[in-house]
């Protein structure tokens, strides 16, 4: 046996399992082709003014434990808080079985997208569970596999009703109470596009000019919920289509998007067993009418018969189509959020259908306990009915407030205008509202009965829910984890064979570089934390940043876009805002090669840009 180490000094060691040919290999494969090492072979291939003859300022290599050493004191310089901010993300219970099994099983987090569905069927039934997760809680008619985040859903929803409708308008109408986030996002996506946007309060100003459609949040950013069936309707019937942005977790409780009359209901599955991680990644859903369903963004799981008559399962009216169509494709959407679906999928058959209600009920109830304690202190906090978030009126109370909270380590959301928010979820406990209950001057509602009051009769949720047996098969985790090891023994993953396909998405990272991602100082800050409590982060993304400008030759980097298409359209958009910004808007033609991956067409034309194939 040739001696594959004889180059390597012990510390080096580690860095052989992450590469896959051997020293002796290497020397082999350059022999043959007449190098005599990796650089000349390198430099037999690159033309001499591509090469980069300066060495990187990127620091020395670390061995895996000098690594985690290094992530354990940058995760130590985040803070972990007690946090009651919402806006959209929530602390949730992820259970161990699912954690151990699925998060950190290789089986799952290296399962490539799948487009191969004869080795992809333990994926794809967990993938057709989340559907049937999503269509159940929304009241809709079919749901795709996830989307990559509420926000981006929101602006798919949008582009989605404007290709359907029939209306000649170009307003798409924004509920005031949305997440900041969407709002933000959809007025990106629908400039380039000639959308207009009007945003205001839709019991009041709905009804005057036309629109083509109209988003509500449900429940709304700062809490209330609302009964929005007449607003439906009237948009209906002046030709336009209702879009929801829904918390899956208060459909539990509350009326579903699809009985006030919901064309499309979209929304975060991150409460759902996936911790807020300063901001993903989540799986977003998307579900519609079923008269909708060829407009879909992304790619479908459907139910066929196999040759022999049995059930399989296959990705179907998958818009994966820009390969076919490009710049005429509905959406730049080519990938989701596969794990965070399977995890928040899993979630659901872990805790099933009573389950799910009893953690809704638990949300709700101590939602409300707490409202009426510190309405009780005199603070008024509005008469609106909630779920689980609510907003309080501090006046001038609210910066003494805000460092009694900090000096506890509880943060909450800080609305202009003396008004404090505070979202209930399913880690807090009676500890934290004792708290709070005393940094407000009070004292907690006595008895602390489950409440249901809180939600009218007119917008309680009246259909049942989750009713497929797979949510009703109570199994012991015993049970629970054969299930989840018999799907992925359907599967075929890096954990077993290299994947017959070129992978952009998944890899099989080492494990060191997997284990913090559980460590709550990396998996329990919220997106909206103060900063100071996120330097651990912050540390870590500049380091990244620094390094990336270094390789790339560029100033400056963004961590925001968080697919290769939504890098591109990022990227479009910047060269759009620069053009623009020097009297060069009329420059709207992007070249780009027949051989490019489909989504740089149409990336390009959400950008509003013509494309002409070269």
């Amino acid at each position: 046996m040739p001696d594959d180490t004889k180059h390597f000094l012990p510390d080096d060691f580690a860095n052989l399992r992450h590469i896959g040919p051997s020293p002796t290999e290497i020397e082999e494969m350059l022999a043959c082709l007449g190098f005599e090492d990796v650089d000349g072979f390198i430099r037999g291939l690159l033309p001499p003014q591509l090469e980069h003859r300066q060495a990187l300022d990127i620091g020395n290599p670390l061995s895996e434990r000098e690594t985690l050493s290094r992530i354990r004191e940058t995760a130590e310089k985040n803070v972990v808080f007690r946090t009651l901010i919402g806006a959209g993300f929530h602390g949730t219970d992820t259970p161990s079985a699912i954690i151990r099994n699925i998060l950190e099983s290789p089986a799952w987090y290296t399962a490539y997208t799948p487009y191969q569905s004869e080795i992809s069927q333990g994926r794809l039934e967990v993938l057709l569970i989340f559907q049937t997760m999503v269509c159940d809680l929304t009241g809709l008619e079919v749901a795709n596999a996830s989307l990559l985040d509420e926000a981006t859903a929101c602006a798919e929803a949008m582009t989605m009703a404007y290709r359907s409708t029939k209306s000649k308008s170009q307003v798409f109408f924004v509920d005031r109470d949305c997440h900041p986030q969407n709002i933000a996002v959809l007025r990106t996506r629908a400039e380039p596009i000639g959308i207009q946007l009007r945003i205001g309060d839709p019991k009041q100003d709905l009804r005057g000019e036309p629109c083509f459609g109209a988003l509500f949040q449900y429940p709304g950013t700062h809490g209330a919920v609302r009964d929005y069936s007449a607003e439906v309707e009237a948009l209906h019937d002046a030709g336009g289509l209702a879009v929801f942005s829904a918390d899956p977790m208060a459909l539990m409780l509350l009326k579903e998007p699809g009985a006030m009359g919901a064309d499309i209901a979209v929304g975060s599955a991150q409460r759902f067993g996936v911790p807020p991680g300063f901001g993903g990644p989540h799986a977003a859903f998307i579900a519609s009418k079923d008269k909708l369903k060829r407009e879909l963004p992304g790619r479908m799981v459907g139910v066929s018969r196999d040759s022999r008559g049995k059930p399989a399962l296959r990705l179907a009216l998958q818009t994966r189509e820009q390969h076919i169509r490009r710049q005429k494709a509905k959406s730049n959407i080519c990938t989701a959020q596969v794990l965070p679906a399977v995890m928040a999928a899993m979630y659901a058959v872990f805790h099933g259908r009573a389950g799910l209600r009893t953690i809704a009920d638990r949300i709700h109830s101590n939602a409300c306990n707490l409202r009426d304690a510190l309405a009780g202190a005199g603070h008024p906090v509005g008469d609106e009915p909630i779920f689980d978030t609510f907003t309080i009126e501090v006046g001038d109370r609210k910066t003494s407030l805000l460092l009694a909270l900090n000096r506890e380590k509880i943060n909450v959301r800080d609305i202009s205008g003396g008004k404090i928010g505070i979202a209930v979820d399913e880690l807090t406990d009676e500890h934290l509202i004792d708290d709070i209950c005393r940094i407000f001057g009070t004292g907690p509602e006595p008895g602390r009965q489950r409440r249901t009051e809180g939600i009218p009769a007119k917008i309680r949720r009246k259909t049942d829910v989750l009713t497929h047996p797979v949510f009703h098969l109570n199994r012991s985790e015993a049970a629970f984890t054969r299930f989840m090891r018999s799907l992925s023994d359907r599967d075929l993953a890096l954990d077993r064979t290299m994947i017959p396909l070129g992978s952009c998405t998944m890899k099989l990272n080492a494990a060191t570089e997997m284990i913090p991602v559980t460590w709550p100082e990396f998996s329990q800050i919220h997106p909206l934390a103060p900063l100071e409590q996120a330097a651990g982060y912050l540390d870590l993304i500049d380091d990244l940043s620094s390094k990336l400008c270094e390789i790339t030759g560029f100033d400056k980097i963004s961590m925001q876009p968080n697919s290769g298409a939504q890098g591109e359209y990022a990227g479009l958009m910047a060269i759009r805002g620069y053009q623009s910004s020097i009297g060069q808007a009329h420059r709207n033609i992007c070249l780009i090669p027949k051989s490019a991956h489909g989504t740089n067409a149409a990336s390009a034309s959400l950008a509003g840009y013509d494309v002409v194939e070269i």
